[in-house]
């Protein structure tokens, strides 16, 4: 009985750090309608900064998070909801998402250059001591952080409900404008929420961070443990403090539980695993226990042009050019050597993540759906192509995308309810869930998994000047079924279920069938690329398909233009580079790039003064000045051309 006492205690005192943090996601998201992906990494930020005053600078502990809450976090709130968030109200789904994950991979990146990874971080507690309760040894540090939680929770919903300045937090989000017209600043009421939600993200990395005593803090670690806090906050409805808080105590409760009831049965390595997984599946869990919501009726945002897609005719000649200077450029550089790598092999890796990030504009492009988990299908995909067959065998490919293609479609069915931000967290929790527990279990890539080349009947591509050509042909071929189902008549569905899922329905469309077919098929699409990615590279390991990668890799390709095949190459392009030449930088590239084109919600590839100043040969120009009237494809003035080779909008 007392150790069943001393495991809830546990698992109370965990669980109110995590409802600190999911309650400051709850304040954020009920003032801004943001979700913010860098709740964790702002805890994390705070968590070493705590560390760096106390440990390294010998500050005292309660000055120090004086500081961090009460001018660190209120003025770091106050520049992001200033120059990043305001601008955000009203836009399509993916674009909070995109900019707040770009907040976190620039806050882990920033983090890295400052705090190593490979040193040591250890914090002792704020308050000393210990005391004894029904025969459980307890610390006083423990209890504050319970206390703390508590005192929260009461105040923020006597603030939300029983005050002037609540109600204007409750309200900004809904009618700017009538929030207006009462008298109140809807901006300031806005920096408030994100003021309040930055102080609860720093002060519950502090405290979950002084739970870390033992194994000390990492960058990593600190930013995904709040995850639990997703969840609770999941729960709650993204508005629902109590019910919110209630969830995390359960949650902490759980996890505590099941670690020291059920895991010290398993083996000490699967044990491990699945306790890396537990806040993930929470995550998911509770994200499938949602009720479903009601479907968005709004069309797209008039700011938001559609690209105008080529013809079958002009797709293959466009291909056809890619594919000779292919030939050309192979033919000149294969025997240059970067970094220890040929410069083919270095291309056939571009053209490998090339399809990756065709299989985004199939999925998030074109039917609005934010993934999250493409590299984790990636990674399922080399390790199938090393496992079947030896390696190296077109059986393993086929393998590769029909397993994927039917995990995609087991992943979405759940999900199929959900929409906008809901599926971006399950896919969120998916793709964390496969990094922890499936890539990083020994027995998967090991040391690194060998995987030979490509051997067909009569031929071999043993050779690097044949390997990248193969990979470039499928790029190609890929690129063309991805325009090919664009035209046809599943791909206006995908457009129209974008635009507007209640009229999609209302006509009688199965909008649940059209989701999973999308979503297996891009599936399929990534674990093809992870397979030839790893007949390219010849060795693959769990680093290859990291979580944080694969985010950095969708920030990229929507940087660039995620509705486009011109975006995917160049984001496949630009990734390549930055990890072969700066790695220690791409996430600061990745989240600054998001973030300076956080207006733009087509891409660089869909700004106007770019596609003004580089007039493409393949853009057909409208007859009359000034871009008035269709253009010879029936399209209207101003709308964008894409090819493989290129895009672009038409002037006007």
């Amino acid at each position: 009985m007392t150790e069943f006492l001393q495991y809830t205690v546990f698992g109370i005192i965990l669980g109110a750090g995590f409802a600190i943090a999911a309650t400051g996601l709850v304040v954020t998201y009920t003032t801004s309608g943001v979700f913010n992906f860098a709740q964790g990494a702002v805890g994390m930020i705070a968590a070493f900064a705590y560390w760096e005053m106390v440990a390294n600078h010998h500050v005292p502990a309660l000055v120090a998070i004086a500081l961090i809450l009460l001018v660190g976090a209120p003025l770091a709130a106050a520049v992001v909801e200033r120059l990043l968030m305001r601008r955000l109200h009203g836009a399509s789904a993916e674009r909070p998402i995109m900019v707040t994950l770009g907040l976190l991979v620039i806050l882990t990146g920033v983090a890295t250059i400052v705090w190593p990874p490979t040193s040591q971080y250890q914090l002792q507690p704020i308050i000393s001591g210990t005391f004894q309760l029904v025969g459980i040894n307890l610390q006083y540090q423990q209890v504050l952080t319970i206390g703390i939680a508590i005192v929260l929770v009461v105040a923020l919903r006597f603030l939300f409900y029983r005050t002037r300045t609540g109600m204007g937090l409750r309200a900004v989000v809904d009618d700017p404008s009538l929030l207006a017209m009462s008298g109140a600043s809807p901006n300031r009421m806005s920096q408030y929420g994100w003021i309040i939600g930055f102080m609860m993200a720093a002060l519950a990395g502090i405290l979950l961070a002084l739970t870390q005593e033992q194994t000390g803090i990492s960058i990593i670690a600190m930013t995904l443990l709040v995850v639990n806090g997703y969840a609770a906050a999941v729960v709650g409805r993204l508005k629902n403090i109590p019910v919110t808080f209630i969830a995390a105590i359960v949650i902490g409760l759980l996890e505590e539980y099941i670690i020291y009831y059920g895991l010290v049965h398993l083996s000490q390595g699967l044990g491990n695993d699945i306790q890396m997984v537990l806040p993930m599946v929470f995550l998911f869990v509770a994200l499938v226990m949602l009720p479903s919501v009601r479907l968005r009726a709004v069309g797209r945002l008039t700011t938001v042009r559609v690209p105008r897609i080529p013809s079958g005719r002009e797709s293959l000649i466009a291909g056809a050019v890619f594919l000779v200077l292919a030939v050309v450029v192979s033919s000149l550089v294969g025997s240059v050597m970067v970094r220890g790598t040929s410069l083919l092999n270095l291309g056939g890796e571009i053209m490998a993540f090339g399809i990756v990030g065709l299989s985004l504009v199939l999925l998030t492009g074109y039917s609005g759906q934010v993934s999250l988990c493409q590299f984790s299908f990636m990674g399922i995909g080399a390790f199938l192509m090393g496992k079947v067959a030896g390696g190296g065998s077109l059986l393993g490919l086929v393998a590769a995308a029909a397993v994927c293609a039917l995990l995609g479609a087991l992943v979405a069915l759940p999900t199929i309810r959900l929409r906008d931000l809901y599926f971006a967290l399950a896919t969120f929790a998916f793709a964390d869930a496969v990094d922890q527990g499936f890539f990083g279990d020994n027995h998967i890539f090991g040391n690194g998994l060998n995987v030979g080349r490509i051997v067909l009947p009569g031929l071999s591509f043993g050779g690097n000047q044949s390997e990248f050509l193969l990979v470039t042909v499928v790029f190609i071929l890929c690129a063309l079924l991805v325009l090919a189902i664009r035209r046809s008549l599943f791909g206006r569905r995908l457009v129209a279920m974008n635009d507007s899922p209640a009229a999609y329905a209302t006509v009688g469309l199965n909008l649940g069938f059209t989701k999973v077919a999308v979503f297996a098929i891009s599936a399929a699409m990534a674990a093809l690329a992870g397979g030839l990615y790893a007949t390219v590279n010849g060795t693959v390991s769990e680093s290859d398909f990291a979580f944080f990668s694969g985010i950095i890799f969708v920030l990229f390709v929507t940087i660039w233009s995620v509705r486009t095949v011109t975006g995917a190459f160049l984001a496949a392009v630009t990734y390549m580079l930055l990890t072969t030449f700066w790695s220690t930088g791409i996430g600061l590239v990745a989240g600054a790039g998001i973030i300076l084109i956080g207006r733009a919600a087509s891409g660089i590839l869909g700004l106007d003064q770019l596609t003004g100043l580089i007039p493409l040969p393949w853009v057909k120009r409208p007859a009359g000045a000034g871009g008035s009237g269709p253009d010879g494809d029936g399209q209207p003035a101003g709308a964008e051309a894409e090819t493989i080779g290129g895009e672009a909008r038409v002037a006007g």
